[in-house]
């Protein structure tokens, strides 16, 4: 696997700059595996530097708590209904808290998840929650703000972050503000952008944005007539944002926000995204909100590429940024086995967040879903949950991806309810739901696979346990290995405390003689193997003076879909 100059020199300068303190706390340690001083030398740099390798304990290492988290995505109408009604709702959620973690770090027939987001628990009319009516209050088929409050304690007892759906572009045409916009006297009318004529430009994707309003002129929604777009340029509606940002920080608790259509806040003429006013405005709110609570998370929806999505992050924007070149270049480079295109993809995310404030995925309520995609091939689900859950970054899987729920287009069957077990209706409800869950239910549910050691839903809650245990897998640097075999897939997570291997075999054929080569590397010596995941017996791996791994012999064989986890120490 050939990685061009000019990323792996970015590689190793943010290795370096890992590993010599540059993190608040650095302590001036030797670490098992590494030496206390390396030398380093690059094509760019081919002189022979002393760099002092000062290795952090992970005590000392300075990430928020969500570098330390996975979180899980909760479509509060399709998880658990708790009162018979066929919709999902809070109580339902507290009442399967303990499958997705139950506080006991010990026990491992959890999920072992430590963040939950749940999309939109506004007021609002439609199933989905994305055109809100009411900013300060919940959804009353899903409980009421007491039911919510009640499940923050619970999932704060288990150590669950819980980061709630913020959507602030636009409200419902329900809303009480645009109702009262629609008269041109209201002093509402110019919390939304108006026209005397339909404009003639398209959007963003060559949707149509200008809506007719029952008042004769036309309002700008970027998404659907159903959801009109807020005018951010009136400060009105800025601070109105900002106080519904304390209010669920502060009044309520809640632990951040994942923020909905981050790219379009500030349409200015046919610029509709990434305006200069959008980045402005993330760049104000992050003080505003770090000094309700410095601890609080946001993660943004900025679906786009990374060059554009690398504009709302950098220390002074969102915390983090959901990365959907990333997630399709893994999905894909399963599908059709293409490891150079997941390693690439990675460097390219690392060059741009080498912070490693970043978050990963499979899909989410607006894709395809994974299994779907694989065409029911649980062992390609299997390969890419293993990919991402041991990658860098802050993983988020879609519920329902841990068992392999499948769906397609349209939304709706997206979001189908939660499949628990065989009985009817999947023991979603107790009454037929809001939608129809999947057909196969019976044979594809949580009671089925929690019982069979080899299943999807075993895999993840085993790979949730490792990176929980293993810093390097949080927030280690990644340094990818080449491969006499194009289909193998391996990488050193190296943080303070360990070096960690991660590989899989992406080819649908068994490999023999597996050799594993690195060009340059901080590491020098002699280093033991044992197995974290996966069986075999391994030799010892010899690193050379210039931290070169020539042609190791990784198995006498590996099977096709074959995943391994192991540690390297002296």
């Amino acid at each position: 696997m050939k990685v061009i100059d000019k990323k792996r020199t970015l590689l190793f300068i943010g290795l370096i700059l890992f590993l010599t303190g540059c993190i608040p706390g650095a302590a001036l340690t030797q670490t098992a595996g590494v030496t206390d001083e390396v030398t380093l030398v690059t094509q760019e740099n081919p002189s022979s530097s002393p760099i002092p390798l000062s290795m952090l304990s992970e005590e000392g290492v300075d990430y928020p708590w969500w570098n330390d988290s996975v979180f899980y995505e909760i479509f509060v109408r399709s998880f658990k209904d708790s009162d018979g009604d066929g919709i999902g709702d809070f109580q339902g959620i507290i009442q399967q808290l303990d499958y997705l973690n139950d506080g006991d770090p010990n026990t491992h027939d959890d999920l072992g998840i430590r963040g939950i987001w749940l999309m939109p628990i506004f007021p609002s009319p439609s199933y989905h929650g994305y055109d809100v009516t009411d900013y300060f209050d919940v959804n009353p088929e899903y409980g009421t703000m007491d039911d919510f409050k009640q499940l923050l304690t619970e999932a704060h007892k288990r150590g669950i972050y819980i980061i709630v759906d913020l959507v602030i572009n636009h409200s419902s045409n329900q809303h009480p503000w645009f109702k009262a916009a629609l008269d041109p006297e209201s002093e509402y009318h110019d919390w939304y952008v108006w026209s005397d004529s339909k404009l003639s430009y398209p959007g963003p994707w060559g949707q149509g944005v200008w809506h007719r309003a029952s008042n004769g002129l036309y309002y700008y929604g970027v998404f659907w007539s159903g959801m009109p777009d807020l005018n951010f340029d009136n400060p009105a509606v800025s601070d109105m944002m900002l106080e519904a940002s304390r209010f669920w920080l502060e009044d309520v608790g809640i632990d951040g926000f994942r923020v909905d259509a981050a790219r379009y806040l500030y349409a200015e003429g046919v610029a509709q995204a990434d305006t200069s006013k959008t980045l402005g405005w993330f760049r104000e709110w992050r003080p505003f909100y770090k000094a309700i609570n410095p601890e609080a998370f946001s993660v943004g929806e900025v679906w786009t590429d990374l060059r554009s999505t690398t504009k709302y992050g950098g220390g002074d924007g969102l915390d983090a940024l959901f990365i959907f070149d990333l997630s399709e270049d893994i999905l894909n480079a399963v599908f059709a086995p293409n490891p150079t295109r997941i390693t690439e993809s990675y460097l390219d995310t690392l060059a741009a967040f080498p912070d490693l404030q970043f978050s990963t995925f499979l899909t989410n309520h607006d894709q395809q879903r994974t299994m779907s995609f694989y065409q029911g091939r649980t062992d390609k689900a299997k390969m890419a949950a293993f990919i991402y859950l041991t990658g860098p970054g802050v993983p988020f899987i879609y519920y329902g991806e841990e068992i392999g729920m499948t769906g397609n287009k349209p939304d709706e069957k997206l979001r189908t309810p939660m499949q628990w077990s065989s009985e009817k209706y999947a023991d979603f409800s107790s009454k037929f739901p809001w939608i129809m869950v999947n057909l196969d239910y019976k044979d594809v549910n949580v009671s089925i696979q929690a019982e069979d050691p080899d299943s999807l839903l075993n895999l993840y809650r085993t790979l949730i346990a490792i990176r929980n245990e293993h810093a390097a897998l949080r927030t280690g640097a990644y340094l990818p290995l080449e491969s006499n075999s194009k289909s193998i897939y391996a990488t050193l997570r190296v943080s303070p405390g360990e070096i960690l291997l991660v590989l899989v075999n992406l080819g649908k054929d068994s490999l023999s003689d597996c050799q594993l080569s690195l060009a340059e590397s901080p590491l020098r010596g002699s280093y033991e193997i044992e197995a974290i995941f996966g069986e075999g017996n391994f030799e010892s791996i010899n690193v050379n003076a210039t931290g070169a791994i020539t042609q190791y012999t990784i198995a006498e064989s590996l099977d096709s879909g074959e995943m391994l986890i192991l540690n390297l120490g002296r």
